[in-house]
């Protein structure tokens, strides 16, 4: 319980900073320093879901294909991650799944309801990438995009790159 609480204290602290750093010196931020945020972001998260994953699957016998991936993804990986399951996984069998989380633990310290609706992106961008990572080191190149509209429940949308 308290390594919950640690790592979603030191996720907002990480946000912040790079934030303020990519504010600094400027009155405000415009739409293009935010996509440099949103970058860094999930670019860290792009790389701590590599090494999850390669943890995580170590011993794990190989998948059969996309949807067992999405799978494993749901129950296992986000368990691991956040400590709990995905609440309902939707695809449209042509590589988009749509993974729902009605209580995801990284806007559950934000608010609940409408109140930091604006704020919402720049804390799920890590996530993003984590998830995409995971994806990355299990052959399947995506974008993985979140959406949210009632907080602290998010719909994360990965699209499979058809290579």
């Amino acid at each position: 319980m308290a390594d919950e609480a640690l790592f979603e204290f030191l996720h907002m602290e990480i946000v912040s900073h790079i934030y303020k750093e990519q504010q600094s010196g400027k009155a405000e931020m415009d739409n293009k320093d935010r996509a440099v945020c949103v970058s860094v972001l999930e670019g860290m998260g792009f790389r701590v879901g590599q090494g999850l994953i390669e943890r995580l699957t170590r011993d794990s016998p190989s998948f059969k294909d996309e949807l067992d991936i999405m799978k494993f993804i749901c129950k296992d990986f986000w368990t691991k991650v956040f400590r709990r399951q995905v609440d309902n996984l939707r695809t449209n069998h042509q590589g988009t799944y749509v993974l729902q989380d009605n209580k995801f633990a990284m806007l559950t310290q934000l608010s609940s309801g409408k109140q930091y609706l604006d704020q919402a992106p720049k804390y799920l961008a890590f996530s993003c990438g984590v998830v995409r990572g995971a994806l990355s080191n299990l052959g399947m190149e995506s974008v993985v995009t979140a959406e949210v509209s009632v907080m602290p429940s998010c719909k994360f949308q990965v699209v499979i790159q058809k290579l």
